[in-house]
């Protein structure tokens, strides 16, 4: 794994959103976006940190931050997590995991003694001309929002 780091430019990319629109990080041009990795919609951990992450949206944009949450999640699984949790930001499938490996966040974990490869759970705040500005790699999935705002509030 060869995760980005701050400077570096952000990988182009598209990917499907929740309704099988195609969205491109150059989109946000002029704005921040919080890209963040997670593994599986709907599992607890990955739950908690999207709920705090919708919760926390007022303040998000008040620091022009748009926040896009990436998984391998299918498509058609993403718009039931959206559902079920009242999100307010947009999910993209990244099924081939290329935008994941682009990153540097996809790679071998364990879990239970088994080893397998997936997605690191990893941000990335990216500037409004495309560049890494910061990566959030330190954090426990139900303070991750906050550790996002308080280095916004630097």
């Amino acid at each position: 794994m060869n995760t980005l780091a701050a400077g570096d430019k952000a990988p182009a990319f598209t990917l499907p959103d929740q309704d099988n629109n195609p969205v491109n990080l150059t989109d946000f041009a002029g704005k921040k976006v919080l890209v963040y990795f997670y593994p599986k919609a709907m599992t607890p951990g990955c739950t908690v940190q999207a709920q705090n992450l919708r919760d926390s949206k007022t303040a998000l944009d008040d620091k022009n931050v748009v926040v896009l949450g990436i998984s391998p999640d299918a498509v058609k699984r993403l718009p039931k997590f959206i559902e079920k949790e009242g999100l307010n930001f947009t999910l993209l499938s990244d099924e081939d995991h290329a935008v994941a490996d682009a990153f540097g966040v996809w790679g071998p974990k364990k879990f239970m003694g088994k080893e397998y490869d997936g997605i690191h759970r990893l941000s990335f705040l990216i500037d409004e001309h495309g560049t890494v500005e910061h990566v959030f790699n330190k954090f426990k999935t139900k303070d991750h929002h906050q550790v996002v705002l308080d280095y916004l509030e630097g």
